[in-house]
């Protein structure tokens, strides 16, 4: 797994196997990812969306404690997959990285508490999977606007985004930042502190 620039982010890379019958490779491996995080991977959910071309979900964060954690792969189609630092506080806050996933690099990403994640189906039938370590919780869920200027995200040219109405409605990250919705990066490093059962610094 490498490390994104922000602090709680990795992308993994895996080797595939192709052969006549098809390919094999391993998107989750316990022991890689406790040796990348420190910890294992709480696994309370997993969830598979599809998506057509254009349609763009999140950003959705959710309040920290406890967070949600995800680990996220595209297995039909592409997709082009955004973390974004939501985290008060954090060297990084406000800035994203874009990978992207698709059946045809199998990559995937995890991002820890506290960070915002959204992607856009940049084909028809999109299918993206992902292991999350707490429940859905609605009233413990957030979103920010995902075409918020001031974020900045590039999302690919030519590609009309489709919204749902709650995430056409989100605020941007300045009204977040302004009514307390975002978590803390202080917040944050002790939640991850916590999972790595040591206590924290601060």
């Amino acid at each position: 797994m490498r490390s994104l620039e922000m602090t709680g982010a990795w992308v993994l890379e895996p080797k595939v196997f192709p052969d006549e019958r098809g390919t094999f490779h391993e998107w989750y491996r316990g022991e890689e990812f406790r040796e990348a995080t420190g910890y294992d991977l709480a696994l309370a959910q997993a969830n598979c969306s599809v998506s057509r071309r254009g349609v763009l979900r999140g950003v959705h964060f959710a309040d920290v404690p406890p967070g949600q954690a995800k680990y996220i792969t595209c297995v039909r189609g592409t997709v082009l997959d955004v973390v974004v630092d939501l985290r008060t506080g954090s060297p990084t806050f406000g800035r994203w990285e874009a990978v992207r996933l698709g059946d045809g690099t199998h990559h995937a990403v995890f991002l820890a508490e506290g960070l915002g994640h959204a992607f856009m189906a940049l084909s028809d039938d999109a299918t993206v999977v992902y292991l999350c370590s707490t429940g859905y919780a609605p009233e413990r869920e957030h979103g920010v606007h995902p075409l918020d200027a001031d974020l900045g995200i590039d999302w690919p040219e030519g590609v009309t985004p489709v919204l749902s109405p709650k995430d056409a409605e989100a605020p941007s990250l300045a009204e977040a930042e302004r009514t307390g919705l975002l978590p803390s990066y202080e917040a944050c490093l002790a939640r991850y502190e916590e999972l790595r059962g040591r206590p924290s610094s601060g």
